[in-house]
This record gives structure tokens, sequence and C-alpha cells, in this order.
């Protein structure tokens, strides 16, 4: 297991997260995932010893349940709360209360002090927006956020699903007035779905945000149980819950490549996908989610899996965006401006 810096921080977190969707299954996220606490507990247990440091969870995952439980498994004999790095979340509905819902000051303050106490802890590591509000001013949800900061509660603050412009706003609000910035974007990224490569990569290099997958294998889409001649397995969450959207023949001749490769390393399809992930350089730490001890032992093993500069090239061309505006003018126009070696350079 590798480690790396959690953007300008100075904090490292493991190249993998351990992302805990599946735990609770209450309600709509049955779908997803219903493990109990004694899985629940085996799959925190099994994180930590194979050198995971960071885990993520989401105060609406279950409305509440996988905090709970994620809470009850970091008090495990042997666990040291001080050794992990605790990522949570606050935006969307966690009751029928109209404002239980958003980025306001109200909200906000109200869902700390009740993640808190799900997660049995004292602190918030990396405290996320989980998306945009169009209703709150992103002036009153800095200052909100800076302010669970300054009373001890959290320690860093990040976003998720935000647009790039979005993300640049909020962290000039909060340069402007001496508050804690963003230092982490939580967005979908996966082989077949390279989108933020567009916006999201360049502002985050530029700022030096940690980018945090998640989705690496596409709602598992990339499991290796998914081909064109069956597009339905069963005991597939992605069978019953066909998210996020992808380009699926696309995907197929994929996954024909990574099916390939996967038998030169003597691994999964789903190993490849990952370890195609952990070749990119901005590239943070991937949330991974798994149903059981050996779903996630699978993906660990990504970390142990040198693809050779060739396959990388082979899964980039056969994964590659098509090149749209203005990314073509710029790329025309950056013809002949490349920096030039001075005199003693050369």
């Amino acid at each position: 297991m590798r480690y790396n810096l959690l953007g300008k921080t100075g904090v490292y977190v493991s190249e993998l997260c351990l992302g805990t969707m599946t735990f609770g299954g209450k309600g709509f996220w049955e779908v997803i995932g219903k493990q109990g606490q004694p899985v629940v507990n085996d799959l925190v247990k099994t994180a930590l010893d194979h050198g995971i440091n960071f885990i993520d969870t989401a105060d609406v995952y279950s409305t509440g349940e996988s905090e709970i439980l994620l809470g009850n498994a970091l008090r495990q004999p042997g666990t040291n709360r001080n050794e992990i790095i605790l990522a949570t979340k606050v935006r969307e509905r966690m009751s029928d209360n109209v404002n239980a819902l958003g980025l306001s000051r109200l909200h906000i303050l109200q869902a700390v002090d009740a993640s808190l106490k799900r997660l049995q802890t004292d602190h918030i590591d990396l405290y996320q927006i989980h998306g945009f509000d169009l209703l709150t001013p992103l002036e009153e949800t800095m200052r909100a956020l800076e302010d669970v900061v300054r009373a001890g509660k959290v320690r860093y603050i990040g976003c998720c699903n935000l647009a790039a412009w979005q993300v640049v706003k909020a962290n000039a609000i909060s340069d402007k007035y001496g508050w804690t910035k963003f230092v982490s974007t939580q967005n979908y990224y996966a082989i077949v779905g390279r989108d933020i490569e567009r916006e999201i990569v360049p502002v985050a290099e530029d700022e030096q945000l940690a980018i945090l997958p998640w989705s690496p294998l596409a709602g598992g889409f990339l499991s290796g149980k998914f081909t064109k001649a069956n597009p339905k397995p069963e005991n597939s969450r992605r069978s019953d819950f066909d998210f996020p959207p992808i380009d699926k023949e696309k995907a197929y001749r994929l996954i024909d490549e990574m099916q390939t490769i996967a038998e030169t390393h003597q691994c999964s399809v789903a190993t490849v996908a990952l370890a195609w992930m952990l070749s990119k350089k901005f590239v943070t730490s991937i949330i991974i989610g798994a149903k059981d001890k050996n779903q996630l032992l699978e993906n660990i093993k990504s970390t142990e899996v040198q693809l050779t500069a060739e396959q990388v090239r082979r899964l980039d061309e056969a994964s590659a965006l098509p090149v749209e505006y203005p990314q073509w003018m710029l790329t025309y126009q950056t013809t002949g401006r490349a920096p030039q070696a001075t005199p003693s350079e050369r």
C-alpha cells in the first residue's frame, strides 16, 4: 500500500479508501448493499490490516445507519482511531423536516453534531459537502464549514460532485476571507467514465486538490461479471440499479481489452481497472466498496499489479474521451509555445 498527500495538507492517506455505501441497507440503499455489524467489522479490520488508513462514509447512507455501523467498528479492540483518516459528508435529506437538507448554516451545524454522535468520535478528519446547493449562497456554506473547523469538530473540508467553476469559486471565497479551503474533490471516475479529465482534473492539479474517485468500477459494471453475452448477471447491484450512466458498447470493448491484460497478470478485470486508475498521478485515493472480505481483498490486489507502459497506453487509447471545444483550440494555439531551454540548459 502506498500513501499520498491529501492535497496541500501534510496528511498522508492510503491510495485505496474504504467506502461504506454498502453498510446498513435501509430503504433505497438496500439494492447497493445491506451489510450488518459482523460483516462491517470484518471489512474494516481487513482494510486496516492491509494498510488502508482512509475510510469514507456519508450521513445519508442508509439514513445514518452506515455511520452508526462504522462508528461501532472503529471501537473494535486493537483499532486506533487516531491512525484513521475518517471522512463523511453533508447535504442530502436526513428526515422529513423541511430544513433537513442542503448546505445552509442551520443544516451543516446540526448535521456535523449528528454525524459525530453516530460515528462515536470527537472529530471528523475530512468533512465534505455532498454536492451543490442552489438555494444557499456559497458564502454561507463556506463560513459554516469554517466554523466547524474552528470549533475543532472538523480537521479539513472537501467537496463532492461539484463543477470545476464551483470548486474554484468556493475556494476563492474562502481565500478572500481567510477561511478554510477545500483540500479535496470527490468525483465519479472510471476507465469507462473519464469526464473529469476535461475540467476537474486541470483545476485540481492547479489548485493542488486531492482527487478521490468514487465508483471506480462503474457501479460494478467492471467487476468482470458483465459481458455483451451476459448484460444482466445475477447477484449484481448494477443489474438492479443501472448507475452511473455509461456508454455500454464502448465499455464492452474495454472489458475485452482488460480481460486480455488480466490474463497476463493472473488477476480479474476489476483489478486491472483499478490498477489502471492507480497509474494516474492525479489520483490521490480510490474509494472502493465491498460486500464481503473476498471482494475487498480482490480490490486491494490492485496495489500489487503493475501495468506495463504499453498496457496503460492501450487502455488509455481504448477509453479516450473525444476531443471537444475548447480543448482542440487550446491545443492548436499552444503550438510553438512550449517552454524553451535557457542558454544554461542547452
